[in-house]
């Protein structure tokens, strides 16, 4: 029997139109989602390249600069301009390995953690509303659908981040 979703369509069979409106809402929920981290983000002349970094620098406590550029996908030179803002500001602190001194490790300060609560309290508060208005079942199944959407390196990543303690 073929799976269907909630409104009976045939999940196994998508038609164009149902793959457009779900790549659509992606786009706006994604701007719901960003939209009040970018205000705040805004006020300090910062990106979501900031909020990002801050947000996994937080999540893996003192993580070496290579590992956040693997996590972030993005290039050395991307990553040392915000990182250099981060640090010049206050936000993030950079120490030497003890065991390799050529790796650097990555903190947030009491300053760069308050500002990653309050970037993340926003995402958490629209995740909280949307998920208890979705139910249990739905929000299952959104974490399903995001997991597959990942790439074989993210999904590592993910992993990594999901089995480590918050």
């Amino acid at each position: 029997m073929a799976d269907t979703g909630s409104t009976g369509e045939n999940l196994l069979f998508l038609t164009d139109e149902q793959l457009r409106k779900g790549i659509e809402a992606m786009f706006f929920a994604y701007r719901g989602f960003t939209a009040d981290p970018d205000r705040i983000l805004a006020e300090m002349s910062y990106g979501r390249a900031h909020h990002r970094a801050l947000h996994f620098i937080n999540r893996a406590r003192g993580t070496t600069v290579n590992n956040l550029l693997s996590v972030l996908g993005v290039t050395k030179q991307s990553l040392n301009r915000v990182l250099r803002t981060l640090i010049e500001d206050g936000l993030v602190e950079s120490r030497v390995g003890s065991r390799d001194r050529r790796e650097r490790h990555l903190y947030l300060t009491r300053k760069g953690a308050e500002l990653e609560r309050q970037l993340s309290e926003a995402q958490r508060a629209r995740m909280r509303a949307a998920y208890r208005a979705a139910g249990p079942e739905a929000v299952a199944g959104f974490r399903r659908v995001l997991e597959a959407m990942m790439d074989e390196p993210s999904r590592q990543h993910y992993q990594a981040l999901k089995d480590s303690k918050p």
